[in-house]
Formats: C-alpha cells, sequence, structure tokens
C-alpha cells in the first residue's frame, strides 16, 4: 500500500528541519518534496541529516509538485503562508500551516499582529485550529490546519483546564530558547549578544496573545523572555481562582482533560517542570501550585517539537487517519 506522499516548504528553517527528520523517520508517509530557497539543489542529508534520496528544490518548483502530494506543511513566514496556502486551496492536499498566517478569526487584525493585510478572509473561517488536544474531533479530516504558536501551545495547555474556574484575566511570563526566533542570523541573535543574559521583548505586543485570547475567550497579559539556550520553552502562568474553587476541583479539571492525552504529562507542582523534561520530545509537562485563591501553572514544551514541527505531524497523523503518536516518539535533535 503506497504511503501518503508528503511536501515541506520552507524546509531549511528550525522547524522546517526539524519537520525533515520527523517525516523522514515517520513509518507511514513518504517524504517527498523539501522546498528551500537557500539550499536548492543540495541533498536534503547533508543539512538534515537523514537519508531521504532527495535534493532541496527551489520554491516555486516545489509548490508545484506539493499540489499533487497528501499533506503540505508550510514552515514557511506567515507572509509567505498567507499567499502559498491560497495557491494550494482546494487543489487537494490536506495544508498544515506552522505560521500565523491562518490562526485568528478576525482579517482586520492581521495588520497590527503581523504586519500585512490579510487578503484571504473565507480562508480563515475555514482553518482548524491545530491543538489536539482542544479540536482533536474538528481535525481529523481537516484540509486546512493552522498549527498553534509555540508559546500558544505552552500557555493554552496550561489554561484550559482553569477556564470556568478561574478569573478570565491572566498574567503569563514565558523563556524561550533562540531557536524561537528563527533561523535568520542578525546582530541581536549573535553568539555575543546571547550568551550570560536574559531579556524580555515583545512586551505585551507578542503576536502569539490573539490567538491564545481567542481559544481562551479571556484577556491574557504576556510577557516572552529569551534566555541563552538553544530549545525550549517555560511559561509561568498566574491566576485568581474563583469564589468557592477549591484545590481538588482544580485538579479534578487537569485530571479529566488530560488523564487520557499522549503527549501531556502532569507534574507534582509548579516546581516540578523543567525545559530538561521535554527537550527533543512532542510533550508538554504541566504542574501548578496554589495558595488561597491564587494558583500559578507551568507548562514546558520543546519549541520545535511540541511548539511546531511536532505538533504538525501529529496534526497531520489525525488527518490522515493514522495513530495520532506513529513518528513521535523519537527524542533529541539538535539543535
Amino acid at each position: 500500500m503506497q504511503r501518503p506522499s508528503i511536501a515541506i516548504l520552507g524546509a531549511s528553517g528550525y522547524s522546517g528541519v526539524e519537520l525533515t527528520r520527523l517525516v523522514a523517520l515517520h513509518p507511514g508517509v513518504e517524504l517527498a518534496v523539501c522546498g528551500s530557497d537557500r539550499w536548492a539543489d543540495e541533498p536534503v542529508e547533508k543539512r538534515a541529516g537523514v537519508a531521504t534520496g532527495l535534493r532541496y528544490t527551489a520554491p516555486e518548483r516545489a509548490l508545484e509538485l506539493a499540489a499533487s502530494c497528501a499533506v503540505v506543511f508550510c514552515a514557511t513566514p506567515a507572509e509567505v503562508s498567507h499567499e502559498v496556502v491560497a495557491r494550494l486551496a482546494g487543489r487537494g492536499p490536506i495544508v498544515i500551516d506552522l505560521s500565523g498566517a491562518y490562526r485568528l478569526r478576525d482579517a482586520t487584525a492581521y495588520a497590527r499582529h503581523y504586519a500585512f493585510e490579510h487578503r484571504h478572509e473565507a480562508l480563515l473561517g475555514e482553518a482548524i485550529y491545530g491543538l489536539p488536544e482542544r479540536n482533536r474531533d474538528r481535525i481529523a479530516g481537516a484540509k486546512l490546519i493552522a498549527n498553534p504558536g509555540c508559546y500558544a501551545t505552552a500557555i493554552e495547555l496550561a489554561l484550559l483546564p482553569l477556564v470556568g474556574l478561574a478569573r478570565d484575566r491572566f498574567i503569563v511570563d514565558a523563556v524561550s530558547g533562540v531557536t524561537g526566533a528563527g533561523r535568520k542570523a542578525t546582530e541581536d541573535m549573535s553568539f555575543a549578544e546571547i550568551a550570560g543574559d536574559v531579556r524580555a521583548y515583545r512586551t505585551l505586543r507578542h503576536q502569539h496573545v490573539p490567538e491564545i485570547e481567542q481559544l481562551l475567550e479571556a484577556k491574557v497579559r504576556f510577557v516572552p523572555h529569551l534566555v541563552p539556550i538553544a530549545r525550549g520553552i517555560l511559561a509561568t502562568c498566574h491566576a485568581e481562582l474563583a469564589p468557592g474553587v477549591t484545590a481538588q476541583a482544580v485538579r479534578a479539571s487537569f485530571e479529566h482533560r488530560y488523564a487520557r492525552e499522549p503527549f501531556v504529562d502532569l507534574a507534582a507542582s509548579a516546581d516540578a517542570v523543567a525545559i530538561h523534561d521535554v527537550v527533543g520530545t512532542n510533550r508538554c509537562k504541566l504542574g501548578w501550585t496554589i495558595d488561597g485563591d491564587a494558583i500559578v501553572v507551568t507548562a514546558a514544551i520543546d519549541n520545535l517539537v511540541k511548539g511546531a514541527a511536532g505538533q504538525a505531524v501529529q496534526n497531520a497523523n489525525l488527518a490522515l487517519g493514522l495513530a495520532e503518536t506513529t513518528g513521535l516518539a523519537l527524542r533529541g535533535f539538535h539543535p
């Protein structure tokens, strides 16, 4: 039986390389196209470290070939995905976009949060937000899936069990490794600037906030921080429990939501969650601590796996009718 064919557009970014490795080693699909402008004609094995027999294909040709594949992953910047997804729509493939180009339902929000005017409002209505722990049934059989942002994944998984149990205003601080900023070289991302430093950035204006508020239907105040590690996110989420909500009710909510989730682990407390627990995996680890009506939930994920490529593969598995965990048992990629 022929396995579903996969195309990866934008295969030379950190998420694209991670996708290439995961798909190449996936037992249920066949990697057919790796699109890249910077590595066109180079062997995929040279850059991704996995034997595929493929060479990177220039973007326009890769898009032509992708149209005949079963699944297309767009690991391209939002303004690029905005057009690429529109060109693929209705042509057959399941499209999974790793950018923010189709996460928000309100087309007018893109100018503010992503710095471009969205011209494909009808597709926004068709896109399914690809957080399996919330939208699993809708992802199965979907044709356009908007993969959540990396920070958004950690924060949403941390706060979903509190919806209805806490006041609908959350404060979040989170730290991320430098791969979260992408692969493009800049002075700010150089070793000399990053090493030994911690900094806040995009304070109260990060582009993942609107998708988080859209999902939770609550206000979120978010401050991200860059730390000198390669990969990983730790989100610390603060909330105030509603009157009468007990610690037992909170535990019951977390256990009910995540007891059967294959990629969510519950820890003993907020202190018992660390980035090292999840690096190289598609897992999210969650823990919480309560003092009176105050609750702090911590969440750790690998920003390139559960926060990007791994979750995209998880969504592809669901959309194709494969076992959700297929091809996601691996650990320990570089960087």
